[in-house]
C-alpha cells in the first residue's frame, strides 16, 4: 500500500485536529446561548423560537464527542499494538469525512443541514479549522483510494463481527461471539419470515434469551441478576438486533423496568419483582405514551385513583410494545388530578394476565388493538384502553406518589444507550447483507464491490458504524462508573440512528431493484430501521435534550 493511501503520523494529525472541534464548539454554543438567555436562564419560547441553531449545535457536540472517542480508541489500540491497516483507514476516513461535514453542514436528516452559520459563527470564528492537520486530514484522509483500501480488506475478513477491533477486552467479545452464534443459529433463517407474516417472536426464543440470562443481565446479582456491565448488555443488543431487531428488543423491556425499580422501588419491590424479571418467568411492557401526548409525558391524561388498598386506572395509552404477551405493565398514570404537568404522575406496576392469539387482553379492565406497523413487527404494537382497571396500592413504585416522571427520568440513560446498541445492530445486518450482495451480483463483468461508488458506501458503512460503536461504547463506561451520561446517551443514540437508516438505505440501494422486493431481507431491515429515529425519543426531542443539557 502507498502513502498516497494512508497518511504518514496519522494520531499525530488526528490529535492536533481534535482541539480545534472543541474550540469551535465552545464558541458556537456561546453564540446560541445568547440567544436564547431570558435574563439569567435559558427560555423554552426562545429555544423553541431558534429550534435549528439549538438542534445545529446538538449535532456539532455529538460530531466532537464522536471523534474525540474515536482518538482514545486509536490511541488505546496503538499503545497495545492493534492499530493495524484496517483500524487506521477507519480511524483517517472517520477524521477525513466528519472534519469535512463540521466545516460543510453536518446533515440532521435527508434535507436538514446544520451549518456552522446557523449558529452564528462568522468566517472568522470557522477559521480556527484551518489549521494544517485538519487541511491534510481533509483533503487526504477520505480518499476513493482510502475507501477502496478499506473494502478491500474487508472482503479479506468477511465474516467477522466487526470490521476493525472494537476496542472492547477479551470478556466483551466472548459474550460477542456467544449471541452472534444463537443469533446467526436461531434468528437469522427465521426472522425475515415472521416480519413478512408479522408474527409474534416464537416463545421458544424468548425462553432461549432467558435461560442464557439476557432478561437478567445487568441485574444485581442478590436480585437474581448476573450483574454485568451496560457494556455487556450493548454488545448482546448489538448481536441481537444485528439478527432480528424484535429479538434485539425483547431486553429493553426488562432493562427499563428493572431499571424503574432498582433506582424506584421499595426493598419489597425488589426482592419480589427483580428475580422474576431476570429468570424471564414474567415478561414486562412499558405504558407510558398517549394519543395526542407524544414526547411530552408531562401532560398524560390517565388516571389513578385510590379506594383502600387499590387504584383504579381509566384512560388510554398508545404505542405499547409487546402488551398482549407480558405479565406486568409499568404503567404512568396521574394520581393527583389537580395537577397538569409531570408533578401529579405515579409509576405503577400492574399486573394483568398474558393473553392468547384468540383473546390478547383477557384481564378485567382493560383492552387493545394491534396498530399495523411498517417494521419492527415481532412484539407488535397496540394501543390500550383502562376502564375500572384495577392496581394494587403496594404495587404504586416506590409507594409514594408523585414521583413517576423523576423515576421514568432516571431510567433514560440505560434505554438511550439500549437503543444506540439496537441501531449499531441494525446497521451491521444492513452492511452484512449490502456486501455479500454487492460480492454476488456481478454486472459488466465484475462484482458491484469492484465499483467506486458501491465499494464507498459500503466502506462508509464500517466507518460509521465504528464511530457509533465508540460513542456507544463510551456511555456505557460511564454508567457503569456511575457517571452522569444522559448527554453521552443521548448522542449515542442521536448518531446511531443516523446511521443505522443510512446503512439500510444504501445498502438497499446496492441491491438495485431487488432491494424493493419482499423476499429479500434488506426490504425488512429498511422498514426496522426507521423506527431508530423516533422510538426512545424522536431524533428532533433527542436534539432538544442535547441542546438544553449544553446550554443549561
Amino acid at each position: 500500500m502507498t502513502d498516497t493511501i494512508l497518511l504518514p503520523d496519522l494520531l499525530s494529525l488526528t490529535k492536533e485536529a481534535v482541539a480545534p472541534v472543541h474550540s469551535v464548539l465552545e464558541k458556537a454554543r456561546t453564540k446560541v446561548r445568547n440567544i436564547t438567555l431570558d435574563g439569567d436562564r435559558i427560555s423554552g419560547a426562545l429555544l423553541e423560537e431558534n429550534q435549528h441553531a439549538a438542534h445545529a449545535l446538538s449535532w456539532l457536540a455529538t460530531y466532537s464527542e464522536a471523534l474525540t472517542q474515536m482518538q482514545s480508541w486509536a490511541e488505546r489500540l496503538n499503545a497495545d499494538g492493534k492499530f493495524g491497516e484496517m483500524e487506521q483507514l477507519i480511524h483517517q476516513i472517520a477524521f477525513g469525512e466528519y472534519l469535512w461535514q463540521i466545516y460543510g453542514g453536518i446533515p440532521m436528516s435527508q434535507n436538514e443541514i446544520a451549518r456552522l452559520q446557523d449558529m452564528g459563527l462568522t468566517q472568522d470564528d470557522q477559521r480556527a479549522l484551518m489549521i494544517p492537520a485538519i487541511m491534510t486530514l481533509c483533503d487526504q484522509g477520505n480518499s476513493q483510494a482510502a475507501r477502496m483500501r478499506l473494502v478491500e480488506l474487508m472482503q479479506e475478513q468477511q465474516g467477522v463481527a466487526v470490521f476493525g477491533n472494537s476496542g472492547l477486552d477479551d470478556e466483551l467479545e466472548m459474550i460477542r461471539d456467544q449471541f452472534r452464534r444463537f443469533a446467526d443459529e436461531k434468528v437469522v433463517p427465521h426472522a425475515h419470515d415472521w416480519h413478512l407474516k408479522d408474527e409474534l417472536i416464537p416463545m421458544e426464543i424468548i425462553d432461549s434469551l432467558a435461560e442464557m440470562g439476557v432478561f437478567g443481565l445487568t441485574i444485581p446479582e442478590e436480585h437474581g441478576g448476573f450483574g454485568l456491565s451496560k457494556a455487556s448488555m450493548v454488545v448482546v443488543s448489538e448481536e441481537l438486533s444485528r439478527g432480528y431487531i424484535g429479538v434485539g428488543s425483547l431486553g429493553t423491556r426488562s432493562e427499563i423496568a428493572a431499571e424503574l425499580i432498582i433506582c424506584g422501588g421499595t426493598d419489597e419491590q425488589k426482592a419480589n419483582w427483580l428475580p422474576k424479571l431476570a429468570s424471564g418467568e414474567i415478561l414486562p411492557t412499558a405504558v407510558f405514551t398517549e394519543p395526542n401526548t407524544g414526547s411530552d409525558l408531562g401532560s398524560l391524561r390517565t388516571r389513578a385513583t385510590r379506594d383502600g388498598d387499590t387504584y383504579t386506572v381509566n384512560g388510554n395509552k398508545t404505542w405499547i410494545t409487546h402488551a398482549a404477551r407480558t405479565h406486568v405493565m409499568t404503567l404512568l398514570a396521574r394520581t393527583n388530578p389537580d395537577t397538569t404537568d409531570h408533578r401529579g404522575l405515579s409509576m405503577f406496576l400492574a399486573e394483568k394476565t398474558p393473553g392468547t392469539d384468540d383473546a390478547p387482553f383477557p384481564t378485567d379492565g382493560m383492552t387493545g388493538t394491534e396498530i399495523e406497523v411498517l417494521g419492527y413487527r415481532g412484539m407488535k404494537e397496540y394501543e390500550l384502553a383502562f376502564d375500572g382497571f384495577k392496581v394494587k396500592a403496594e404495587n404504586l413504585l416506590g409507594g409514594e406518589e408523585g414521583k413517576g416522571f423523576k423515576q421514568l427520568m432516571q431510567t433514560f440513560e440505560s434505554a438511550r444507550i439500549q437503543t444506540a446498541a439496537r441501531a449499531i445492530g441494525v446497521a451491521q445486518n444492513a452492511m452484512e447483507l449490502g456486501m455479500q450482495y454487492a460480492i454476488d451480483r456481478k454486472q459488466f463483468g465484475k462484482s458491484l464491490i469492484n465499483f467506486p461508488r458501491v465499494g464507498g458506501k459500503l466502506a462508509m458503512m464500517a466507518v460509521e458504524l465504528m464511530i457509533a460503536r465508540q460513542l456507544t461504547y463510551y456511555s456505557a463506561s460511564q454508567k457503569d462508573h456511575d457517571k452522569r451520561c444522559d448527554l453521552e446517551a443521548g448522542m449515542a443514540k442521536l448518531l446511531g440512528a443516523r446511521v443505522a437508516w443510512a446503512s439500510a438505505d444504501n445498502a438497499l440501494q446496492i441491491h438495485g431493484g431487488n432491494g424493493f422486493a419482499l423476499e429479500y431481507q434488506i426490504s425488512r431491515v429498511l422498514c426496522d430501521a426507521r423506527i431508530l429515529n423516533i422510538f426512545e425519543g424522536a431524533a428532533e426531542i433527542q436534539a432538544q435534550v442535547i441542546s438544553r443539557r449544553l446550554l443549561g
